[in-house]
């Protein structure tokens, strides 16, 4: 009971929101880091100040929950909000498999195996996180470079808590393999590593009962 009550809080301290545009690039209004925006460009997290430009996206403005942002050849506004992140295309990657078929356990969760940058994990699907989320212990144990990670700040249930955002170099799920995937690392152990929507948007996802069978686009 209470390592799914500490799941459950963690859910939403990852839950980092945006909009859903249709163009030809992903970006998502992910959170606030002081002055700074946090963008999501096609899977990768960046702090933005105002007027400044990343990935071929300039922030235009950035007030409050809202932000406008320049694309090549059109203006989209993004809002922060509860709900999917920003979808706006997805790579194509590489991998070794297309599809990746989960039976949901006895609470309802989705509890794949893989691995990320080689070293096994277990993860629970969160199809509310913009990003994948783990702790602090978790991401050590990895080898996650966190010595040139952005910090940021999310809210949680129990008030904001400081976090790193960083880039996975290999997320796998059964035999699908995705590289570049963002991630927030939290600084509490976590029983799981949240499967967020910098993984997801990359696939198709379909759900029958108690099975989820996710298409990579």
């Amino acid at each position: 009971m209470r390592r799914r009550i500490a799941a459950s809080s963690l859910l939403a301290a990852v839950a980092l929101l945006g909009a859903l545009p249709a163009l030809a690039q992903s970006v998502a209004l992910a959170g606030r880091m002081g002055d700074r925006a946090l963008l999501i460009v096609d899977g990768t997290p960046h702090t933005v100040a105002p007027r400044a430009t990343v990935a071929g996206v300039k922030l235009l403005r950035w007030a409050g929950d809202e932000a406008e942002v320049q694309l090549p050849g059109s203006r989209v506004p993004l809002r922060l909000r509860v709900g999917t992140p920003a979808q706006i295309g997805s790579a194509r990657i590489a991998t070794a498999g297309r599809d990746i078929v989960m039976t949901a356990d006895a609470g309802g969760h989705f509890r794949p195996s893989g691995s990320i940058n080689g070293k096994a994990v277990r993860y629970m699907v969160d199809t509310g996180a913009t990003l994948v989320a783990m702790g602090q212990d978790e991401a050590l144990r990895l080898g996650v470079d966190l010595s040139q990670a952005q910090q940021g700040r999310v809210q949680t249930a129990n008030g904001p808590v400081a976090v790193r955002v960083v880039v996975l170099d290999r997320v796998r799920v059964g035999d699908v393999e995705i590289t570049q995937v963002g991630a927030v690392v939290m600084p509490q152990p976590m029983p799981f590593v949240l499967l967020g929507n910098s993984f997801l948007s990359r696939f198709q996802m379909r759900r029958d009962n108690d099975v989820m069978r996710l298409d990579l686009r």
